[in-house]
């Protein structure tokens, strides 16, 4: 009997360790739920960049008023070995829409610096694709007075990283950009070859050493990737919720295999109570700052004297101990 006791508290509090270090462990596609503990906006915050309207841009070497909108002309379809049919304007380039636009009725969101990032597509001179009914196109007036293209409702974009017809590297970014399929829908390959949701690509970690901050993490953009020292890993719990999200957007999850010189200890994804999942390094949510404009900022270090830049092993970077 003594044995069998013995045997049972020894089970038992090995149980009850797994539980208190098993967000420090690896834990594979596991998906913590977690907790808010309030609305820490962060402090000493800089002037708005135009990224709390938007929510999806992240900023580009643009300057903050986007160029006046560029016709689409004559539509077309391309054949995209990873999304299937992808509707492109008159040059071959690509056409984007926004998760946080709306269609019914169309409602643009993305302006100011976003719109540096995502071109609007002007609704003049526009042509339906080869296969698709005119029905499909619309306009609507943007607050700036200029008229957009909509495709069943869904405002139409660019990406300004797209520097060559047939590239989709706006697709997946911030988890709230996607190639547009013929129909308005997300591009994606499926059976049909119809449109359909699909997951944002891997946003990818790496190493970049900066000057002044020695090694630090980046996201696959190459932007500055953050901690808040207001958070928890165990038991894992945000501080920064609501307007705070609008200056430091989660990074959103992604495989292991995209990362390439940080640790993938604690690598889980956090389903925050918000509802929004974020990736996680050694158990902490990590973000970047919208007020970084462009790889290799690092504007949001020290801000509040609660976010700090991430080494690769999850550390904070320059805080005081």
């Amino acid at each position: 009997m003594n044995t069998w006791r013995n045997a049972s508290i020894a089970v038992a509090a090995a149980a009850l360790l797994t539980l208190t270090t098993a967000c420090g462990q690896e834990q594979g596609d596991a998906s913590p739920r977690g907790q808010a503990v309030g609305n820490a906006a962060p402090a000493q915050q800089p002037a708005d960049s135009g990224y709390g309207s938007a929510g999806g841009g992240y900023g580009s070497e643009a300057d903050t008023d986007a160029a006046e909108p560029k016709e689409a002309g004559q539509l077309a379809v391309q054949e995209s070995k990873k999304l299937g049919k992808v509707l492109t304007d008159s040059e071959g380039f690509t056409l984007y829409r926004f998760d946080k636009d709306t269609a019914n009725p169309p409602k643009p969101t993305c302006d100011g610096a976003c719109a540096a990032t995502w071109p609007v597509v002007s609704s003049g001179n526009a042509t339906a694709a080869a296969g698709t009914g005119p029905e499909l196109l619309g306009e609507v007036t943007r607050a700036d007075g200029t008229s957009q293209l909509t495709v069943d409702g869904w405002p139409m974009y660019r990406y300004a990283k797209d520097t060559a017809p047939g590239q989709v590297n706006g697709q997946g970014v911030g988890g709230t950009w996607f190639a547009s399929a013929p129909d308005g829908k997300k591009a994606a390959k499926n059976a049909d070859g119809a449109g359909v949701s699909e997951p944002a690509d891997p946003a990818g970690l790496s190493v970049r050493n900066d000057p002044e901050l020695g090694d630090i993490v980046v996201d696959g953009r190459g932007m500055t990737v953050y901690r808040f020292t207001k958070d928890s890993a165990w038991p894992m719990k945000t501080a920064c919720t609501g307007d705070c999200l609008k200056k430091w957007p989660v990074v959103a999850p992604m495989a292991k295999k995209a990362v390439d010189g940080v640790t993938t200890k604690g690598f889980v994804t956090f389903d925050r109570p918000d509802g929004v999942k974020q990736q996680t390094i050694d158990c902490w949510p990590i973000y970047t700052f919208a007020g970084d404009a462009k790889p290799g900022d690092t504007n949001g270090q020290g801000v509040g004297g609660t976010w700090y830049a991430v080494s690769p092993d999850s550390e904070l970077v320059g805080a005081s101990r």
